[in-house]
């Protein structure tokens, strides 16, 4: 296989602390959400109970969970629902501690911002109408002279700010579906690439043999029969044209050998430009040094099940990594494809790892779909050889 690029040199890490401030309270929209947040932190000091160990507990509460959402990447959705059950909840006691102070419920606002990032709108909905309840019952009780109003303002202040992370969020889903036909239009043009490069050789080769071959070959027989002259037997300057057409019908032989003799399809270049955009699961690539693929077709479906098992991992395993290993006997081909994921419950197969099965299936090939002995997804699948692979 060709030589992959060499991987730029690894960025040293920052320091904890700074590495903090810029993947969480630096990001876009958390930043006015701390900024929201040291307001109400500030504004605090103006409310009667303004030491309570359960305000600023419920405070601190709030600000912890909102982090670890990106601080420890809370992927899993009981886990995130438990988050966000413990802002709520942090955020409703600042409300009813601090029901005079006028700007707790500003925390609502931050809280269903989060929201509207995670949860599609009819689940946002719902909880937005939960919560302005909760708050409604909380000002209500306080004696506050305008709870009716006051969830009003703070409902339309919560409405702007989802409206915004849904845009948001939208726009992210957007950058990153287009990321991914992007690598798909790359990965599919450098094997178009290298299928039309071999293709141009074979027809360069093929002129060579048939042009370039006949003739150098009809005059080493003119010449031959010219040298058997018994004027021309001696002369040196035949015999040295004689030589020389020889050497030149080997040399010319040697050419077009080597250019029939193909490298194969850059297959790991394509598989990387097509895991490239994926910040998880990474691609961990095997190819055998003796695996050689110079059919397209064949290219195009070892390129289209590994898509299939990249999205998937990322979809439904959370996996971290992603291997993939190609190698070969005396008569087939073999791709395995395992991540390191956790398969929950009974495997079940879906519309993709239905279509990757009929995928493979086309291609004239065998696929085992099953889970690992670590617990992720591990997917074996074997092609015959015939004409579509060669040996190094």
């Amino acid at each position: 296989m060709r030589e992959p690029l060499p991987a730029p040199w690894p960025r040293r890490s920052m320091p904890g602390m700074t590495s903090l401030l810029r993947q969480t309270l630096l990001q876009p929209m958390n930043l006015p959400a701390v900024l929201t947040w040291l307001a109400v932190a500030l504004s605090l000091r103006f409310n009667e109970d303004k030491g309570s160990p359960v305000l600023w507990t419920a405070m601190v509460v709030f600000a912890i969970c909102f982090l670890a959402h990106d601080a420890f990447k809370a992927r899993h959705a009981r886990w995130r629902a438990l988050l966000f059950a413990l802002e709520t909840a942090g955020a409703l006691t600042v409300c009813l501690f601090a029901s005079r102070g006028g700007a707790a419920p500003a925390l609502l606002v931050i809280l269903v911002a989060q929201l509207a990032m995670v949860y599609p709108p009819r689940v946002l909905i719902a909880l937005a109408i939960a919560i302005n309840l909760a708050l409604y019952l909380i000002l209500l009780k306080a004696g506050s002279p305008a709870p009716v109003v006051i969830t009003i303002i703070f409902a339309g202040f919560q409405s702007f700010s989802a409206l915004i992370a849904h845009y948001a969020r939208s726009a992210e889903q957007a950058r990153d579906r287009l990321a991914l036909v992007n690598a798909d239009l790359l990965a599919t043009r450098a094997l178009l690439a290298d299928s039309a490069r071999d293709a141009e050789r074979l027809r360069m080769a093929r002129e060579l043999h048939d042009v370039a071959g006949h003739k150098l070959t009809a005059m080493m027989l003119n010449l031959r029969m010219l040298a058997a002259e018994d004027d021309f037997a001696q002369r040196r300057e035949v015999l040295l044209a004689q030589q020389l057409a020889g050497e030149l019908l080997g040399d010319i032989r040697g050419v077009v050998q080597a250019l029939r003799d193909t490298r194969g399809l850059d297959l790991a270049t394509a598989l990387r430009a097509l895991a490239a955009p994926i910040p998880k699961p990474t691609l961990q690539l095997e190819i055998a040094d003796d695996v050689q693929i110079t059919d397209p077709a064949l290219a195009e479906t070892l390129l289209r099940v590994v898509q299939e098992a990249l999205t998937n991992s990322a979809r439904h395993a959370e996996a971290e990594r992603v291997t993939v290993r190609i190698d070969r006997d005396a008569t087939a081909m073999h791709l395995r494809i395992e991540d390191d994921g956790r398969v929950r419950g009974a495997l079940c197969e879906g519309n993709g790892l239905s279509g990757l099965r009929e995928r493979i299936a086309e291609a004239g090939g065998r696929a085992g779909i099953e889970v690992g002995p670590r617990g992720g997804l591990r997917i074996d699948a074997t092609f015959p050889l015939a004409a579509r692979t060669s040996p190094a």
